[in-house]
């Protein structure tokens, strides 16, 4: 895959991330673990929900580079990006609130198949994975449990703390946390995307990259 078309599947996935996380939330029946407690803390120190998704997103970027993990590129796009586009998408209220049950489900489905797709896109790139996923992967290595596991301790334990915080926790809360895989394995299914097939770069490889690409291209002007 080419420089340039890797870089428009992170933007483009990255986006589109944050477009299914708005819809999900816009469902009215519950937010997401992580958007449970990003929320939450939002309303708790006054902060956007896109703010404190970049701070904490930061925190745990930091968190992982200690436990012995490299982010790419793709890693810190992400840090700035979601919460920039969250915070930009939500005021403008392009998505409507919906208010019952069925509707909401449609919303709910919708955002996570979106969700979804936009993890195939980002993945793809080979930029390196978002922060949350490195958290995953970092304390599966550390702690030799599932990787299963893991994400089920880290979402169950944001969970209740954004819910402490006043986040609003639903039956969309429980859809989003068992769904999300249903959807990722259908969607890989669906464009025959084996994510395990994909070498993501460290933003040292990434660079390095950039510089080759931009030599060649001299080299062929030239």
């Amino acid at each position: 895959m080419s420089l340039w078309k890797r870089l428009m599947y992170l933007f483009l996935g990255t986006f589109l991330l944050s477009l299914g996380i708005v819809m999900t939330m816009k469902a009215n029946l519950g937010y997401a673990p992580w958007d449970v407690f990003h929320r939450g803390t939002a309303d708790t120190v006054g902060m956007t929900i896109g703010n404190v998704s970049i701070v904490a997103s930061l925190v745990i970027s930091i968190i992982v580079v200690l436990l012995g993990e490299k982010l790419g590129i793709g890693t810190i796009f992400n840090i700035f990006a979601i919460g920039i586009y969250m915070d930009l998408l939500l005021p403008l209220k392009l998505i409507p609130e919906m208010q019952s049950f069925l509707p909401g489900m449609i919303m709910l489905i919708l955002g996570l198949f979106l969700c979804a797709f936009s993890s195939y896109l980002y993945i793809a790139s080979g930029f390196g994975a978002g922060p949350r996923d490195s958290l995953m992967v970092a304390l599966e290595r550390k702690t030799k449990l599932s990787i299963g596991l893991c994400r089920g301790i880290i979402e169950v334990t944001v969970c209740l703390i954004g819910w402490i915080l006043g986040g609003p926790v639903g039956i969309g809360t429980v859809i989003s946390a068992f769904g999300i895989g249903v959807c990722v394995q259908m969607v890989f299914t669906w464009v025959k995307f084996d994510a395990t097939s994909v070498k993501h770069e460290t933003i040292d490889e990434t660079f390095k990259n950039v510089r080759g690409f931009y030599k060649k291209s001299a080299g062929g002007d030239a």
